[in-house]
């Protein structure tokens, strides 16, 4: 069983920066993507940010230039710098990872961008 641990959500104002990470832990093999993902209410849950073992990226859109996901293969590990977040950015986050052709969950963060 795979256990993905979240950290890092909470209350920030506009255009202020949370750094959010998640770590894998558990019978881990190796692991293709990890990413993030959020859901803000009444919406669907949506792609933010993933990268590839490589270092291969994307980012959704709206959080382009703004985001950045980073890796630590050695520690299975995902971060997201976020900064320059709007209300707009308010959602709970979700790290997400494959593992052969598996997909599992972290238990979500919560980000709140409010004045």
């Amino acid at each position: 069983q795979v256990q993905l641990v979240e950290s890092g959500g909470g209350l920030v104002q506009p255009g202020g920066s949370l750094r959010l990470s998640c770590t894998a832990s558990g019978t881990i093999d190796r692991m293709s993507i990890m990413g993030w993902y959020r859901q803000a209410p009444g919406n669907q849950r949506e792609l933010v940010a993933w990268m590839s073992r490589g270092g291969t990226t994307d980012y959704a859109a709206p959080v382009k230039g703004r985001f950045t996901i980073s890796r630590d293969l050695a520690k299975n590990m995902v971060a997201l710098q976020m900064n320059r977040l709007e209300p707009a950015d308010t959602a709970v986050y979700y790290c997400h990872t494959n593992i052969r052709a598996v997909d599992y969950w972290g238990q979500g963060t919560q980000v709140t961008v409010s004045s």
